[in-house]
């Protein structure tokens, strides 16, 4: 068995969570724990208003809900559900929650059985409960007691947790057509819009641009715009947008921009500790190759379960990448990431062992036929590759792949940090006098 447990500043939306699922058809609630009904006697409102009583104890508490799900191995499919709550009521009194209101939720939308708990930090004297290391120490060994108690499957530390975790990328891409427009786009929703680490709304569509699914605010002009509202649209094979868009405050889940901008604050913190693997991940493949497109790059690097999405023009000018990171789940544009990694650095460094230097810094350069000559009239090769095939780069191509080295042995650093080998050299101003008196 492995817990996971989020933590969450509304528990309006974690419960509309749930109960979307059973209005779907892939989850029911199957208990609760400290309620004055039965479960089956209660309606929405009954089950919110208990959560939200108690939450007004203690208005200090900003992240007040507690949003856990217990996974179990796929060969333990079939568990009754008189089991699944003992299991629930067991863990939660385990992990110190067992005079807290709780509501049970068996889904069914995945390969392995796993049941969702909701409750809250927020005591009945409004006191707050202290979760921190809740993971390591109560939950780890609340889960370790109860698989020897109910003999369950071992989980193993790492390994199990990754493969039962439920990943959003396994979504089916949405056609329009084949599937109720609101229930295909929820599916999605549900998934990117949690587990993914974005920070804007752009990567956020990075995301969901794979699945055919785009968050749209419309033309600044508009009057969504101007009153700050969202649509969710679904996109053809062309990336063009069909059908009717769905506003954002009709999905249970209530993913609205102002939702959304809360979790561009969240995400900020959490995906950071997973930019040197994307970092490292596009230095390596470009260490080992002399010359390559930059969508060979993107098939190299894809193969680590990291996404480049290129952002192009009405011209097909790449003017964009952003890095979706299916492993870690985190989404950066590339200036996130450093200048290195940013659209007009990564066609240069494609190209960077192509260069040919010229002979002097100050010989003239001329042109002919698209061909650029030295002072000498001797034919060099051009000196840019890809869409930027008329600028020329800036940079010494020699030693490339020394500098490509260091910078990886680099430690952290923030966006704006570029290694000092890969520096311009100032040029030193000539003093008056100083040549031509001597």
């Amino acid at each position: 068995m492995v817990a996971i447990i989020k933590t969450g500043h509304s528990i309006n939306r974690i419960l509309n969570y749930n109960e979307n699922k059973v209005q779907q058809g892939v989850a029911e609630c199957i208990g609760a724990g400290n309620y004055p009904v039965d479960i089956d006697k209660m309606i929405f409102t009954m089950k919110l208003n208990r959560f939200l009583k108690q939450v007004d104890l203690n208005e200090n508490v900003k992240r007040n809900s507690v949003h856990i799900s217990l996974n179990f191995d796929t060969t333990e499919k079939g568990i009754p559900k008189e089991k699944l709550m003992e299991i629930a009521d067991t863990y939660m009194a385990k992990i110190g929650f067992k005079e807290q209101p709780y509501l049970v939720y068996q889904h069914h939308d995945a390969g392995h059985p796993h049941i969702h708990i909701i409750s809250l930090k927020v005591r009945d004297d409004g006191s707050r409960i202290d979760m921190q290391n809740i993971g390591r120490n109560q939950s780890e060994k609340a889960r370790k007691e109860i698989e020897t108690a109910y003999g369950l499957v071992p989980a193993e530390k790492y390994k199990r947790e990754k493969e039962l975790v439920v990943k959003p990328f396994d979504t089916n891409k949405v056609e329009y057509g084949r599937t109720e427009s609101k229930r295909a786009i929820t599916n999605v929703l549900d998934k990117v819009i949690q587990n993914y680490k974005y920070t804007s709304l752009p990567e956020l569509n990075a995301v969901l641009q794979q699945y055919n699914i785009a968050a749209d605010r419309g033309s600044e002009n508009s009057r969504i715009f101007q009153n700050r509202g969202l649509v969710y649209r679904i996109l053809d094979q062309g990336g063009n947008k069909v059908g009717v868009p769905i506003k954002a405050s009709d999905f249970y889940s209530k993913p609205t921009l102002k939702f959304l901008e809360e979790r561009f604050i969240e995400n900020e913190k959490t995906r950071t500790p997973h930019k040197s693997r994307i970092k490292n991940a596009v230095d390596i493949a470009l260490l080992n190759n002399k010359k390559m497109a930059i969508q060979e790059l993107a098939k190299i690097v894809e193969m680590s379960g990291i996404k480049m999405v290129l952002r192009q023009n009405a011209k097909g000018l790449l003017y964009g990448i952003t890095y979706v990171d299916h492993h870690t789940q985190s989404v950066f544009n590339g200036s996130a990431l450093g200048k290195l990694y940013s659209a007009k650095a990564i066609q240069e460094r494609c190209g960077l062992n192509e260069l040919v230097h010229q002979k002097t810094a100050d010989s003239k350069v001329k042109k002919s036929n698209g061909i650029t000559t030295d002072g000498d009239s001797r034919e060099v090769r051009p000196t840019s590759v890809g869409q930027d095939s008329k600028k020329s780069i800036a940079g010494n191509a020699t030693n490339e792949i020394a500098k490509l080295v260091n910078a990886l042995t680099q430690s952290e650093h923030d966006s704006s940090y570029l290694p000092n080998q890969l520096k311009g050299k100032k040029k030193k101003k000539k003093r008056k006098g100083s040549s031509d008196n001597q």
